[in-house]
């Protein structure tokens, strides 16, 4: 690749040297500077050789041999150095009898200099191919359209990818396959454009794709490239935008011009919500320019005819602040939702990844699906890479599935800490608070079951942890399971004060997520006998999870209000109450597991089944289940997607 050339503001001091130089070398004369005395004494000594006199200088040879009794001794030395013949000048005065002088040592002399014009031509030329040299490498810098010049800052930046460029097909797509198939149109349009045109149809002029990170949104756009084979102009949103006003829209009429020119073709702007944020949510003058870019988008997709074969696809994972003129019918008329993948899908996207790589024979990606809840597709291939480095580092010869354990305890909990050292107190705080949450999961029906409870430190702050599985994917939580949630989050805490009769820090994440779902029960799904099925938060919530979002309304009187921490205090007191009961009932299993995890570290499914069955006597089981409640839609953000850990916490 070649270097990419740079222009610096040195380039002029060190072209002013250049010039000196040059013209020191070429047009001036390097003289040697005498006196009358000394051009007198050295034309007595024979020392000087065609003399020019004229405008009051004379000028000639001087043999710089034997100089030492006419010059000082360190100008004569240095003369005398380099030999040959130098050239002299003196500033004469009124002498008679210079000529004479000159006559007598036999010296020829004239008053006419020889043509300089070659030396002047030089003095002249020089300089004016230097400043055109600078002139040129400041227009190629500033002009240079690939290379983002001052004057190309209005054209374009899209890349262009051709078929065999995106090396990404329909078949590298797994997991998303509703959103694949809507897709196929555009491709087939592309392909066959006139099975639609026949009935009078029209392909759909721009295509939204809508997902959350990491579910392969840009992958899609550009197999949907891959197998039409033609053109892909890919920039992301942000590239619109510049410090100078107008470039943005400059920058949108360049787009479809060469979009125009290269049709049948497919323009992907990523990230779109950098673009087209909804106007009139600032002041007037810090969104003047961002404005006239999004208007000059707006007009360019009414004037663009699909029928050229020119599609517009762009993605983002903020939909809802996008301007609703750039969502209406005849700009971007289809929306392409993008969720995440089900079991079925995580298994597809993980036999996609797995391909390159060496499994061993025990690696079942269908439990590895089933254990990873929530995963997109971005965070599937994680796995799969984090699970061959761990197995690389350890010389492996393939990869195994204690390598994906390892690598999914890592995603989801963190790094392991080997090097922090707790002192006895702590560990068996820590492990009493975990054995905690795990045997109150395991005595509740609807609580996701334990895989793993661990009191070695991970991450940032986590001191231990208890992984939970779900069984199955879900979309819906029942009053019943929501209470169970807050349950096993409160288990730490409760374990903590029924056997040392003290409270740690360590439940602080723990007690803020069960106030959050409490408050939600209340305040969102209408759970609340005292408050009935109005709801009371105004706070709009992003489409996905994770996303931003803004800060709480209040919409209620201040009655309503005590009324409402009343409530969340109420369902937090219950929980801890039935909690209570649930230990000091199972109080042997809660010192068998505790007692182990203070041996052993970690404590899996195998070890947890065995010591449940061995302190009760019984495999175990948890009480009766609740009356079935009708299902009411819970906030997305309250939907353990990852699959639960629930732990023991630092102070931080």
């Amino acid at each position: 690749m070649d270097k990419k050339q740079t222009f610096s503001l040195w380039y002029l001091p060190l072209a002013l040297v250049a010039l000196m130089f040059v013209q020191d070398l070429l047009s001036a004369r390097h003289m040697q500077t005498l006196a009358y005395s000394e051009f007198k004494q050295a034309l007595v000594a024979g020392k000087l050789s065609d003399v020019v006199i004229a405008d009051g200088l004379a000028t000639g040879r001087l043999d710089v041999r034997g100089l030492e009794q006419i010059l000082p001794k360190d100008q004569a030395e240095a003369l005398t150095r380099e030999s040959g013949e130098h050239t002299f000048a003196t500033v004469l005065i009124d002498d008679p009898g210079l000529v004479a002088a000159l006559d007598a040592a036999g010296v020829r002399y004239g008053s006419v200099r020889e043509s300089k014009w070659l030396g002047t031509l030089i003095s002249w030329v020089a300089p004016a191919l230097i400043f055109f040299g600078i002139w040129w490498l400041l227009m190629k810098r500033l002009g240079g359209a690939g290379q983002g010049g001052l004057l190309a800052i209005g054209k374009s930046k899209a890349r262009v990818y051709m078929q065999q460029q995106t090396g990404v097909s329909f078949k590298d797509v797994a997991g998303i396959d509703e959103a694949r198939d809507e897709l196929m149109e555009i491709v087939e349009f592309l392909k066959n454009p006139e099975k639609y045109r026949r009935l009078g149809g029209r392909i759909p002029k721009g295509v939204l794709i809508v997902g959350a990170p990491g579910t392969g949104k840009t992958l899609l756009a550009k197999a949907v490239a891959g197998e039409a084979g033609v053109p892909f102009l890919s920039l992301s949103g942000s590239e619109f935008v510049e410090m100078f006003v107008g470039v943005g829209a400059a920058r949108v009429r360049d787009l479809f011009e060469q979009a125009a020119a290269m049709a049948p073709c497919i323009v992907f702007i990523d990230e779109i919500d950098a673009l087209g944020r909804a106007r009139g949510l600032g002041l007037a003058g810090g969104h003047e320019e961002h404005e006239q870019t999004l208007d000059q988008l707006l007009a360019e997709m009414d004037g663009f005819d699909t029928n050229r074969g020119v599609i517009i696809m762009a993605a983002t994972n903020r939909p809802e602040i996008l301007d609703p003129a750039l969502l209406r019918p005849g700009r971007f008329d289809r929306h392409v939702a993008i969720d995440r993948p089900d079991l079925n899908g995580r298994r597809q996207i993980l036999e996609v990844h797995a391909k390159q790589v060496k499994l061993a024979p025990d690696v079942d990606l269908a439990a590895l699906a089933a254990r990873t809840p929530g995963f997109a597709g971005a965070d599937l291939a994680n796995l799969v890479n984090e699970a061959t480095l761990h197995a690389a580092k350890r010389d492996k010869p393939a990869v195994g599935m204690h390598d994906f354990d390892e690598a999914l305890d890592r995603i989801v909990a963190g790094l392991e800490k080997k090097n922090r050292v707790m002192n006895a107190t702590e560990r068996r705080f820590v492990a009493y608070h975990e054995a905690g949450h795990a045997l109150v999961a395991e005595s509740r029906p609807a609580a996701d079951r334990v895989t793993k409870v661990s009191i070695i430190p991970r991450g940032i702050a986590a001191l231990g942890y208890t992984q939970q599985s779900p069984t199955e994917d879900r979309y819906l939580l029942r009053r019943s399971e929501l209470l169970d949630r807050i349950d096993v989050l409160l288990g730490g805490r409760v374990a903590e004060e029924l056997v040392f009769g003290d409270s740690s820090s360590g439940a602080e994440n723990d007690l803020q997520r069960a106030t959050d779902m409490a408050r939600h029960m209340v305040t969102h799904y209408g759970m609340s006998e005292a408050l009935g099925l109005a709801t009371y938060d105004q706070r709009p919530s992003p489409l996905y999870p994770g996303g931003p979002t803004l800060p709480e309304q209040r919409n209620c009187s201040d009655r309503t209000a005590e009324t409402i921490d009343a409530e969340v205090r109420r369902l937090l007191e219950e929980s801890r109450q039935r909690v209570l009961a649930t230990l000091v009932d199972r109080r042997a299993a809660l010192e068998s597991l505790a007692g182990l995890l203070l041996e052993r570290e970690t404590v899996d499914r195998a070890q947890l089944d065995q010591i449940l069955g061995v302190a009760t006597g019984a495999p175990a089981a948890g009480p009766p289940a609740r009356a079935p409640v009708a299902q009411l839609p819970p906030s997305r953000g309250l939907i353990d997607e990852t699959g639960s850990v629930t732990g023991s916490r630092r102070v931080t």
